[in-house]
């Protein structure tokens, strides 16, 4: 058994080994050692449930299949779910080796057929998961035994989601692989697929292959066997000079950030930098590339790191050998720093961040010190800092969270709500300073659950907003959508629609400003277009970068040393410049069961009751927004509904319910409230955002862990038909708005000279 010198993660191993049965430790289907040409035969036994007597090579790959299948039409962020960390093998698991080859083998498939006698070339990475070394091998071998070139990092070594999505975009490739589960638990993993865009797939992209998949299965189910080819691990097609010229894709990208956020009056303030900056490198993957990026603006010296090894246990961040009731198991919080949970005592508390020790790790540094922490596949950021805990009041006062380090020093945390706000009002300030605000209209992309907040200040700004669902996808789309007016009518205003249905008139040849999410995603627009090496334009890059937000923030963090200001008096003096009533946010997440547990059969039987759960409290708000949508129900009918089925609170002043994409948004006059249901687990999200912090938890929490139960108000207005037809409708409703001025146009191979 694999072993480890971390005792809570040799618990997790232990506990893994245990409940794998012998049969699978004993599956040796394809052997990635061998780093020769091989094969693995797909048999028919293989797509049936594992049966000791009647089908020892059941692999049960059918109903791997049909989950696969069902998350790949709603998937946020790649299809992405837990493995066996110790037997990658293991066909019960969402994530395994198996189903990595035959989606990758799909993908080829696909991609062939779309470009026949064209060469593709793909990029593809990895961050520092369990199996992601195997499986982004597996990936490479499989596409260059179907002729597609893979640009991979010189010995295949780890590279941030948003260098792929960049090398992809300039490079002008057909898109990438990524192996990543995000800011997940460390026993899933994930694969996001990119296009030639560098953004991940949309729903229909990703259908695509998943009925390819389908017909690998015919094909097996009809003729017994399906022969997949595995190409040498040194076959010629899996390129590593590409990338080692580039190193890595860094020389580019520093390039591009010139052009943005890095530009001087930035790489200016950040050399001035007094105190170090922490860069907390939850992980170890963000340093390899992340160093280089720093070193080449020549501000390297500015930073003090934390965890630069890489490590797939993430330092133990997050972990616990308890669940949040307490009972003795190993429980994953994963290395979300955002996450807030609840003491047996009620007290909320940090579960991730405690498990950082910064009491001990940043006793000796200067009280102001600023802490950056990014995530393993480094797209996300959090930011915090330490003050005087005097500062308690006025930090309570404007919403803003806290622990306490020792008696006299705190650490303030701030959502990427607060985070990202201060962000965009600084890189606004530092566009006029240059002189350069004026040049273009300006705008923001964000998701109806961030902060109310961003609208309000851009609103005083005279920046549009276009709303969109969850997912950085989204976001993308929106770019694109964007560009697509700018090639064909560059002189005319352009109008895009956001997902609420309004039409945003952005303005000729406008710019984005900022483009993000309340879950600590980011991206910053250019002011002359980013250009691939094939001719492409785009007004921004696809994917969030923690290391954009990264400059940006130090260059703000300079600027508030110098004036002897924190960056909790930076947020509250841009709530009072802008006179924002919304400033406080929260998100409640529900998750039905716990993910860490090891018995894969325990797991899958809770995660099915898990979504009955929120499927049901999805639905009981989604059916009323749909119902009044179509005129089923009228707003004062929703409203009854409601304050019948939560009679310590008040809806009198709900001004609308809508579906936005993957959630049902509740517009009040002092406040807002969407509940989503995750689109990758059995897990609900609420969130709020207001004038009153106490009062958005409130309605959060209630709303977020209602059980869904129709009541008979409810089903007097709903008929069970409707009700039972609403996901369907919802679907329809965002595909419309996907497709509605969608940029189709079809990616051109270029001629490459690399």
């Amino acid at each position: 058994m694999k072993t480890s010198n971390i005792e809570l993660e040799n618990e997790l191993f232990k506990s893994v080994y245990d409940k794998t049965p012998d049969y699978i430790k004993q599956l040796n289907l394809m052997d990635f050692s061998d780093e020769g040409e091989f094969t693995f035969t797909l048999k028919k036994e293989h797509l049936k449930p594992y049966d000791k007597d009647k089908n020892p090579q059941g692999l049960n790959l059918e109903e791997w299949f049909a989950n696969y299948a069902k998350e790949a039409k709603v998937s946020t962020a790649g299809i992405r779910g837990p493995q066996n960390i110790l037997y990658p093998q293991d066909t019960r698991f969402p994530i395994n080796l198996v189903g990595i080859v035959l989606a990758t083998l799909a993908k080829a498939l696909v991609a062939k057929e779309k470009y026949k006698d064209k060469e593709i070339v793909k990029v593809a990475g990895r961050e520092v998961r369990y199996n992601s070394e195997l499986f982004l091998d597996a990936i490479a071998r499989i596409q260059a035994a179907n002729g597609i070139r893979t640009l991979v990092p010189k010995d295949r070594k780890t590279i941030p989601i948003w260098l792929a999505s960049f090398l992809a975009f300039k490079l002008d490739l057909l898109g990438g692989e990524y192996i990543t589960s995000s800011h997940g638990i460390s026993v899933k993993n994930a694969t996001k697929d990119l296009n030639s865009q560098g953004s991940q797939y949309l729903p229909e992209e990703s259908m695509e292959f998943v009925k390819k998949i389908r017909e690998i299965f015919d094909e097996t189910e009809k003729k017994g066997a399906y022969e997949i080819k595995i190409a040498a691990k040194n076959n010629p097609l899996i390129d590593e000079k590409v990338l080692g010229n580039l190193d890595d894709g860094v020389d580019l990208y520093v390039e591009y950030l010139k052009s943005g956020v890095a530009q001087k009056i930035n790489l200016d303030l950040i050399k001035q930098i007094k105190d170090k900056i922490v860069i907390e490198n939850v992980g170890g993957s963000a340093y390899r590339t992340l160093s280089r990026v720093l070193k080449k603006l020549d501000i390297s010296d500015k930073f003090t790191w934390f965890n630069i090894e890489e490590d797939p246990f993430f330092h133990s961040i997050g972990k616990y050998d308890h669940t949040p009731k307490g009972e003795k198991a190993f429980y994953d919080y994963s290395v979300d720093a955002t996450v807030i949970a609840k003491r047996h005592n009620d007290e909320k508390f940090f579960p991730v961040i405690e498990t950082m020790h910064y009491d001990k790790k940043l006793a000796d540094l200067p009280v102001g010190t600023a802490v950056l922490i990014t995530d393993p596949d480094h797209d996300r950021l959090t930011i915090a800092q330490t003050e005087y805990a005097c500062t308690i009041p006025e930090l309570e006062k404007a919403g803003i969270d806290y622990i306490r380090l020792n008696e006299n020093i705190i650490l303030t945390i701030f959502t990427a709500n607060q985070a990202f706000l201060m962000l965009m009002d600084f890189w606004s300030k530092q566009l006029k300073a240059q002189n350069l605000w004026n040049n273009h209209p300006r705008f923001i992309i964000k998701t109806t659950a961030s902060a109310i907040s961003w609208d309000e200040w851009a609103k005083k700004q005279g920046i549009k907003v276009v709303n969109v669902p969850v997912g950085f996808k989204e976001i993308a789309n929106i770019m694109k959508k964007v560009e697509l007016k700018l090639k064909k009518a560059p002189e005319k205003e352009v109008i895009i629609d956001d997902v609420f249905g309004n039409s945003i008139n952005l303005g000729v040849n406008p710019r984005l400003l900022f483009g993000g999410e309340e879950s600590g995603g980011m991206i910053m627009g250019t002011e002359d277009l980013i250009k691939s090496n094939a001719g492409r334009f785009a007004i921004a890059m696809r994917e969030k970068s923690a290391t954009e937000a990264i400059i940006v923030a130090s260059a703000l963090i300079s600027l508030l040393q110098r004036k002897q200001v924190s960056l909790s008096e930076y947020l509250t003096k841009i709530f009072e410049e802008n006179n924002i009533t919304g400033r406080f946010d929260t998100r409640v997440d529900i998750a039905y069961y716990n993910e860490s547990e090891p018995d894969i059969n325990k797991l899958k039987e809770a995660k099915i009751a898990g979504e009955a759960k929120r499927t049901k409290n999805d639905l009981f708000y989604l059916s009323m927004a749909m119902a009044v949508k179509e005129g089923e129900m009228t707003l004062d009918d929703v409203k009854e509904v409601l304050n019948d089925s939560f009679k310590s609170l008040i809806f009198d002043n709900l001004t609308s319910i809508k579906f936005v994409g993957d959630g049902t948004y509740l517009e009040f006059t002092d406040k807002y409230i969407e509940i989503r249901p995750s689109g990758t687990d059995a897990k609900t999200k609420a969130y709020g955002g207001g004038s009153d912090k106490a009062v958005i938890e409130t309605y959060a929490n209630n709303l977020g862990n209602y059980s869904g139960d129709r009541t008979d108000l409810h089903k007097k207005f709903i008929n069970d038909d409707f009700y039972n037809a609403t996901k369907e409708k919802a679907m329809d409703y965002y595909l419309k708005f996907v497709d509605k001025d969608a940029n189709n146009e079809p990616f051109v191979i270029p001629k490459y000279t690399f």
